[in-house]
């Protein structure tokens, strides 16, 4: 095993034949988000704080002639941690390489991609908190030491080479830091958390999008997609590709107010950003469960969603906007929630949150 990992560490990446067509599909379908993407610091809406100091790293970095630090980028999907490295490898004039946590299988995978690298290279890996706590071990002294410390043969004939590589930049992409390792979160030198937009960085993003893909929007339609885009810029730009397809087909040369709206109650979504499952959600924690607690499992099965889905993908804005609780006992609706449905809120339910 020890000597494949050798071979394949000096060995040339190989395409299989699925590998390649799952990869040519993921490209196809992220064409039009690219289209939108930024290229420029200058072109990146929102994120200031986190602009400022990367433009401090970058040209202290060009100055010494050194790649840019190892850094992490974390936070809900959407946001734009991708997008932000690939202007980080355009702003250091570097060549990017893109993978992801679960694609890396075998530590000669890490190898094979590592050796690769040109100086000052940049390896970004998505999802990195799904690496493999084998394939970590590989990356520390790579992170560190710019080397590969591998083992050569087995039993009482084994040898530890070490193989040095080329100074290159980890960038790394996580929606979920707490489930790193402390290890490998430790050895990147910058750590950034992107944060949701604001309503007028969102209305930048919608006409910024528009402009892009040709489409003329009507005063105070940008604000109205921009208000129900959940703070996320890739929901967004969903949103601007969709009201563009119902504006041409209807042969509107121009997106009115009324279109915009149109267009959102045929998706079920509202001006505050909920969907139908969003609503639905909320619906029945209080038809069902009283305004609750109730739990995740229960929910799911109500709803007729995995937990894993209602934990990850609806929860956090349901929180983030007021209309849903956590406690120990379960999730609760809030004030906000039976508001939002036109429902009154009963006695039990308002004693229910201070449990």
């Amino acid at each position: 095993m020890c000597a494949i990992l050798w071979v394949m560490a000096l060995t040339p990446p190989m395409r299989h034949t699925s590998v390649a067509a799952s990869a040519k599909t993921a490209r196809e379908s992220e064409v039009f988000e690219q289209t939108l993407r930024p290229k420029t610091i200058a072109e990146y809406i929102g994120q200031s704080d986190i602009k400022g100091h990367l433009l401090v790293h970058i040209e202290a970095a060009r100055t010494r002639s050194e790649p840019l630090g190892h850094t992490l980028l974390h936070g809900p999907p959407g946001l734009g941690k991708t997008t932000l490295a690939h202007i980080l490898a355009h702003a250091m004039g570097a060549q990017i390489r893109v993978t992801s946590g679960p694609a890396i299988e075998k530590p000669g995978d890490l190898a094979s991609l590592l050796t690769n690298l040109a100086q000052g290279d940049v390896l970004f890996i998505d999802e990195i908190h799904r690496l493999r706590p084998v394939i970590e071990e590989v990356l520390y002294s790579a992170m560190e030491d710019y080397a590969l410390d591998l083992v050569i043969g087995k039993g009482p004939s084994a040898r530890s080479m070490r193989l040095a590589l080329k100074p290159f930049t980890l960038i790394g992409a996580t929606t979920k830091a707490g489930s790193m390792s402390a290890p490998l979160r430790d050895r990147f030198i910058h750590n950034f958390k992107l944060s949701f937009y604001t309503p007028a960085e969102m209305e930048q993003i919608v006409i910024r999008s528009a402009r892009i893909l040709d489409v003329s929007l009507e005063d105070g339609a940008a604000d109205v997609i921009g208000s129900s885009s959940r703070a996320t810029p890739r929901i967004a730009n969903r949103l601007v590709r969709a009201i563009r397809d119902f504006s041409q087909v209807n042969g509107e040369k121009t997106v009115s107010l009324d279109r915009v709206r149109h267009t959102m109650d045929a998706l079920g979504i509202d001006d505050r950003g909920l969907d139908r499952t969003d609503r639905t959600i909320l619906q029945a924690i209080i038809e069902k469960f009283g305004g609750g607690p109730v739990g995740l499992s229960t929910l799911a099965a109500a709803t007729a969603e995995e937990e894993a889905t209602l934990e990850d993908v609806y929860e956090p804005y349901l929180l983030q906007q007021g209309y849903l609780q956590r406690t120990p006992k379960g999730r609760i609706a809030t004030p906000h929630a039976y508001s939002l449905l036109g429902m009154s809120m009963p006695e039990n339910a308002q004693k229910n949150l201070f449990v």
